[in-house]
């Protein structure tokens, strides 16, 4: 398994491919599933990009993280990362959720070597209590297949999920599921008392292409607070889609295919014309 040595972890990640690199950051408690399930599929399809898919501390299989206490740390030790595998290169960042908040962390400490950022119902406000959420509501349910689920099993995924058939079922204990699993709750709990970032940012445009997921539906991070940074964002598609909540990657997966992809193509045009 690869590691990469940082100050204050030893970062497990997974390297795929060759080209452009491609930064990826998951959500809280999840691992490094929850990016590869959802932007691998894109990649089987086109050259050129090469992921990087991070288990960030306190999840996954990252090691020795155990002087991280706030998300100023876990950005550090995001930061010092990139430097030391891929040392003064240009690159793109996607985030997930708490990802999606890291990477505007990145974005403000080092704008210049980002060439495009993909947000997938980012974190905008770090305060739960502070953000414009919608009502949970499920939209689309298979009954026949949640049937088969345990009274736990479906406890947990109706609470989480929009969409409720054998499709998303898979996907989300796949991608979600397995890495909440082995995260240490402790230590996120540590992190989640300092879970805003103690300096500002967002603070000036980023006038590379972008792409925003949000779900119409999602009761977590909701999709309002995101629509604030809409002038921050000049090169920025901003999606909101109905049928979606938090897990929108799964729960709209060919929009999410498409809308990559085309973020992607916005990228090889203004890489060509810088």
């Amino acid at each position: 398994m690869p590691y990469c040595k940082v100050r204050q972890a030893d970062i497990h990640y997974k390297d795929f491919g060759e080209g452009i690199p491609i930064i990826m950051l998951h959500g809280y408690s999840p691992d490094h599933r929850l990016m590869t399930g959802c932007m691998e599929p894109v990649f089987s399809k086109r050259d050129g990009w090469r992921r990087i898919y991070i288990d960030l501390p306190g999840m996954g299989v990252t090691k020795n993280y155990s002087d991280i206490s706030s998300s100023d740390d876990m950005l550090d030790a995001v930061l010092e990362f990139i430097q030391a595998i891929i040392p003064n290169q240009s690159y793109l960042i996607a985030g997930e959720s708490y990802g999606g908040y890291l990477t505007r962390g990145v974005i403000q400490k080092q704008k210049e070597k980002v060439l495009g950022a993909a947000f997938i119902c980012p974190v905008i406000i770090p305060s739960a209590e502070k953000r414009t959420v919608e009502k949970h509501k499920i939209l689309n349910i298979e009954k026949s297949f949640i049937e088969k689920l345990s009274k736990e099993e479906l406890k947990g995924f109706s609470s989480n999920n929009v969409v409720l058939d054998a499709y998303t079922w898979l996907r989300y204990n796949q991608e979600i599921l397995s890495g909440c699993e082995i995260a240490d709750e402790k230590f996120l709990d540590k992190v989640q008392s300092k879970y805003g970032f103690t300096f500002e940012i967002d603070q000036s445009d980023f006038d590379k292409p972008s792409v925003f997921f949000l779900g119409r539906q999602d009761a977590t991070v909701g999709f309002k607070d995101a629509l604030d940074l809409i002038n921050k964002h000049p090169r920025g598609t901003f999606a909101i889609l109905d049928k979606a909540g938090h897990n929108l990657q799964m729960e709209q997966p060919q929009i999410f295919n498409s809308l990559i992809n085309e973020w992607l193509d916005r990228i090889e045009v203004s890489i060509k014309h810088s």
